[in-house]
């Protein structure tokens, strides 16, 4: 049976990307080593990094005075890193989920971080609207898609002061004005590559302005002055991520992939919006593209357990939600093919008629 990946990370890679990533595994560049026990510092490894750090300025065309690095820890460790490198006197967060709300208590350990708005008396199914911005702070942090609850922030946001950025899980899903960020960072495993790798897209001028001591493998200036090989890069990922990258380039980078993506959530908002047996869980106007949220409907509710079964049993793997939403979560990230979407619906409209 056909298995469609419906994960919210680790989630579904593209075919290609991982039969190549497997043949590296066994020989990687015909040198009769595994990518897996090559050197970081050797010729062939230092080319991948090269291309893809070139690739990831390539397709996000990423201005010049920003340097992207690779790193370990996930976007979890950039939750501290941003203040760290950053946060001199206050920062400023909105909080629209589980991990902006994370990174907003860790940033309380660096300094004064306030609250712009909150999504939170609501179970964060909105994005706040009408807030200000305070222009007395080093930063302003947001999380661009919420993995969990199912909103997104699609438009790049003006900002007076510079602007801070997660977007682990709709990074390369659409065109981004890098321009108007300060960091953007993200852990690869949604759009990027396997678990185990980071990224930063850093504007370099930003840098160096904190008075305090920052540990050395935290401090953005290191791993940018040292190409993200200042200590043992997490090799594999990074391979696999640059197989991600000339995969989006081969298949018309990120407009064309903002094409596809709308398709993908439209065909099955749709469906959800139709069918009398579900409810979407998150506001119209701020659903996301990459993880849609969605329950059965009040008078259902005894049959969550069975469409779940249901629908396990014709191949969608991963659809449960999060405990904090309940129902389904259907996360159509980049490599997820249009056609698994419709045979999640497909299994919507069947158990539909059955009930």
């Amino acid at each position: 049976m056909k298995k469609h990946n419906f994960n919210a990370g680790p989630s579904v890679l593209p075919r290609e990307v991982i039969e190549k990533t497997a043949q590296a595994v066994l020989d990687f560049n015909g040198s009769g080593l595994s990518i897996l026990e090559i050197s970081h510092r050797s010729k062939d490894f230092q080319a991948v990094m090269d291309e893809a750090i070139a690739l990831f300025k390539e397709l996000l065309e990423i201005p010049s005075g920003y340097s992207v690095v690779f790193l370990g820890g996930g976007a979890s460790l950039q939750f501290c890193m941003v203040p760290f490198n950053l946060l001199e006197k206050k920062a400023a967060y909105l909080l629209t989920g589980t991990w902006a709300s994370k990174a907003y208590k860790e940033a309380k350990g660096f300094g004064e971080v306030v609250e712009v708005a909150s999504s939170k008396d609501a179970n964060f199914s909105y994005i706040p609207k009408n807030y200000v911005i305070p222009t007395d702070v080093d930063y302003f942090h947001i999380t661009t898609n919420n993995t969990i609850f199912g909103t997104e922030i699609l438009t790049d946001i003006d900002s007076p002061v510079p602007l801070v950025a997660d977007m682990s899980s709709d990074i390369f899903s659409r065109p981004v004005d890098v321009s108007k960020y300060g960091v953007i960072y993200g852990g690869a495993q949604k759009n990027l590559g396997p678990a185990g790798l980071a990224f930063a897209i850093v504007k370099e001028e930003l840098l160096g302005k904190v008075s305090r001591h920052i540990p050395t493998m935290l401090d953005y200036r290191i791993h940018i002055e040292n190409g993200s090989m200042f200590n043992t890069p997490p090799v594999l990922p990074i391979y696999s991520a640059l197989e991600t990258l000339r995969w989006l380039k081969a298949n018309g980078g990120l407009v064309a992939m903002e094409k596809k993506n709308i398709a993908k959530a439209e065909l099955l908002y749709n469906e959800i919006d139709r069918n009398k047996l579900f409810v979407g869980t998150a506001a119209k106007e701020d659903r996301s593209r990459m993880n849609i949220c969605f329950v059965m409907k009040p008078e259902y509710q005894e049959l969550e357990a069975e469409f779940l079964k249901f629908a396990s049993d014709r191949g969608m793997v991963g659809i449960k939600g999060h405990r904090s939403v309940g129902g389904y979560r259907a996360s159509i990230y980049n490599a997820l093919p249009i056609e698994s979407v419709q045979a999640l619906i497909d299994c919507m409209q069947e158990f539909e008629k059955l009930h």
